[in-house]
């Protein structure tokens, strides 16, 4: 049977602080993405053979947003199902870490694959990554369903992206 669920009163974090930790390392992420293609997109990415079933440039940025903003969404009310007290606390936490973690390797990975160009690298960091996604929508969801839902789609896509990067991989 699990264990009972403490349900916070109210979030345990003020509304803006809240709205603020979750956007800024979610606008951080997306920055350093956008950075890192700007230049990589008409030159390096270019060059690449890429298989059949990769999508137009122009679909990456409107996923992006898309999902950027449900992630921003999700640590959203992540941060405000955090139990004030009690056993469950230990489990929030690591869901948070989890949040955080994967939130880093989404980072990393645009530098790795399009900056440094290093193609091989770059699918063990996806791979890492849709693991971590996974993992956070797993541990998310004992505290607040929308938010692990709000994750799913992400799964899908970095799943996508997991087979794009193998396949830009296995062609070059």
């Amino acid at each position: 049977m699990p264990a009972a669920l403490h349900v916070p009163e109210g979030p345990a974090l003020p509304r803006w602080l809240r709205l603020a930790a979750a956007i800024v390392p979610v606008a951080v992420t997306a920055a350093i993405g956008s950075a890192a293609t700007q230049a990589e997109i008409p030159g390096w990415y270019a060059g690449l053979t890429k298989p059949s079933f990769n999508p137009p440039n122009w679909v990456f940025p409107v996923a992006w947003t898309i999902l950027y903003t449900m992630i921003a969404v999700s640590l959203w009310r992540l941060l405000g199902a955090m139990p004030r007290t009690g056993p469950s606390r230990e489990g929030w936490w690591l869901a948070l870490i989890a949040f955080l973690v994967q939130i880093a390797l989404n980072a990393a990975w645009t530098p790795v694959f399009f900056t440094a160009h290093a193609i091989g690298t770059g699918l063990i960091v996806v791979a890492m990554l849709l693991v971590m996604v996974l993992w956070t929508i797993r541990l998310s969801w004992r505290f607040d369903r929308v938010a692990a839902w709000l994750l799913v789609p992400y799964a899908g896509w970095v799943a996508f992206a997991t087979l794009l990067n193998a396949a830009i991989l296995r062609l070059n």
